[in-house]
């Protein structure tokens, strides 16, 4: 059985001297708090869902970000007993204090530091991505 995929951008801003994530907490289901994403649709490729999702998700275009395509990280896990693939690429919001525009798939949005957004991802694989693209972000600041 071959994996549903998805993918989405692992967003930060850089304010205060603090780098910040950017986590959505969905309006169905366990309401659990992740990057923007979503399910790759059919002939779609992992890049363009990312991009799209975004937008749709927290109102942010390709303009709006730095995106890093050479920094990105899969998570494999299952989801109702089948393997989904999830791509992700670091993203920096261009501008700090720009607004997130949620969908109706979210119900609140929180930019938090490493440790908090790790905190509220509630998975390892989520915790360790979220560290490694930190000491990226780091890199860059």
């Amino acid at each position: 059985m071959s994996p549903t995929r998805a993918a989405g951008l692992v967003i930060y801003r850089y304010t205060n001297q603090v780098i910040q994530f950017l986590m959505l907490q969905t309006s169905y289901g366990a309401h659990h708090w992740t990057p923007p994403k979503g399910h790759v649709d059919p002939g779609e490729s992992d890049w363009v869902t990312a991009l799209r999702e975004t937008q749709e998700e927290a109102g942010f275009t390709a303009e709006d970000l730095e995106i890093y395509k050479t920094i990105s990280k899969s998570l494999h896990y299952e989801v109702n007993g089948k393997p989904k693939e999830v791509v992700y690429w670091l993203a920096k919001l261009k501008i700090p204090e720009q607004k997130v525009t949620l969908s109706d798939e979210h119900q609140d949005l929180k930019w938090l530091p490493l440790h908090q957004a790790q905190e509220i991802s509630g998975f390892e694989d989520m915790k360790n991505l979220l560290a490694d693209f930190h000491e990226e972000a780091s890199k860059m600041i």
